[in-house]
């Protein structure tokens, strides 16, 4: 059976998203702020579950409808088959936006869904009532100026969850956004990256990821691998296929550094449970790992420094700017992509322009991606 299926992105990342989309083979339909649309089956289900690393969901399409009323919506609803979907103890749990529409209550919205759902399996199971003791089923409805799209989340917990941050510290990055800022870098798994203020560690192990060819999603769970749609005949071939393509023998030099020992401690321990502990050089000290790779040619530094919204931290976002000014300066082909809140760290970083902008949001934070490229690495 062939799916609409719609990968969720952060703002700003959908071209990212799109192109990983893309590298697994399937055909896009569209691409709208949030959200690329793209049409496979039921192992593409599975397939985009375990191996996007910037999305933060995987929904499947089931209706799209106008409705200027309540009874609209309600038709609109119960027309989907979803006896075909949802068995008799599934749960179904209704949640909803509204933008710009005249059904502009969310909840009353959810309300009128969830009873359309339930009065159509009740009639296809000849049931009064549903126990809704089984597998959860998320469904949302988004309005949008009286067009009604109906999805159905397949992922459960969002995808940033890969499983492997046991431990985190304040104000750590997402998953999600530390695998894009990678992707829309120039780093590649032959050259040198460097993190000098990693935190927990996200930035480097999603490089180290991407650098040995491990699915994010291998080592947790998604809400479809319960219902009845894939088979776990499905779910294991893809495990093990994803299991098979890590390249274990892939050399990657990695070094981040925090000058808090607290942290790398925890980052020692999340990149261990990522199955990468052995990739990473973690040290201790401030920007000790542009330090470390002073004799290096070509390094390509990401890092998420501190937002400065924190007492103590200006001075400490100072120290950091300086240190990258003075890097770029003594190694022109060095590249330094930083992602901060901080709406004067481009003249901080460096007198010139950032080579590129992108506006990006870590959690509600709105931030700037700021790409400053070096030379063209000597052969």
């Amino acid at each position: 059976m062939n799916f609409e299926l719609i990968a969720t992105a952060t703002f700003g990342l959908e071209a990212v998203v799109r192109r990983e989309v893309e590298n697994l083979g399937y055909e896009i339909i569209k691409t709208e702020d949030g959200k690329i649309t793209y049409s496979g089956d039921e192992r593409a289900i599975v397939r985009s579950n375990l191996w996007l690393r910037s999305a933060d969901r995987v929904l499947v399409k089931l209706a799209e409808f106008d409705a200027g009323a309540f009874e609209e919506l309600f038709r609109g609803v119960k027309a989907i088959a979803w006896e075909e979907i949802v068995p008799k103890d599934g749960r179904v749990i209704v949640t909803g936006t509204s933008v710009k529409s005249a059904l502009h209550s969310v909840p009353a919205c959810q309300s009128i869904g969830k009873k359309a759902i339930v009065e159509r399996l009740c009639k296809a199971y000849n049931m009064k009532s549903l126990s809704e003791t089984g597998s959860e089923y998320v469904v949302k409805l988004t309005l949008l100026k009286d067009r009604v799209t109906v999805t159905l989340d397949t992922s459960g917990a969002g995808l940033h969850k890969r499983g492997y941050r046991l431990r985190s510290v304040e104000a750590p990055i997402k998953e999600t956004l530390a695998a894009a800022m990678i992707e829309l870098s120039f780093w590649r798994k032959d050259r040198i990256l460097a993190d000098p203020c990693c935190g927990s560690g996200t930035i480097p192990i999603e490089g180290a990821m991407i650098g040995k060819n491990i699915a994010p999603g291998l080592t947790r769970n998604f809400a479809s691998e319960s219902w009845g749609i894939i088979s776990k005949k499905v779910w294991e071939e893809e495990r093990t296929a994803a299991r098979d393509a890590i390249d274990n023998d892939q050399k990657l030099k990695i070094v981040a550094s925090d000058i808090d020992a607290a942290a790398i401690s925890v980052a020692k321990a999340n990149a261990k449970n990522a199955g990468v502990g052995d990739a990473i050089e973690f040290v201790t000290g401030n920007m000790e790992a542009l330090r470390k790779l002073d004799a290096e040619q070509n390094v390509i530094t990401i890092s998420n420094p501190p937002y400065g919204k924190r007492i103590g931290e200006e001075e400490e976002m100072k120290t950091i700017y300086e240190a990258y000014n003075y890097y770029l300066k003594k190694h022109p082909e060095w590249s330094l992509f930083v992602i901060t809140a901080d709406k004067n760290a481009e003249r901080k970083i460096r007198k010139k322009p950032a080579d590129k902008k992108r506006k990006l949001y870590n959690g509600k934070i709105e931030t700037c991606y700021y790409q400053f490229y070096g030379e063209k690495p000597k052969k």
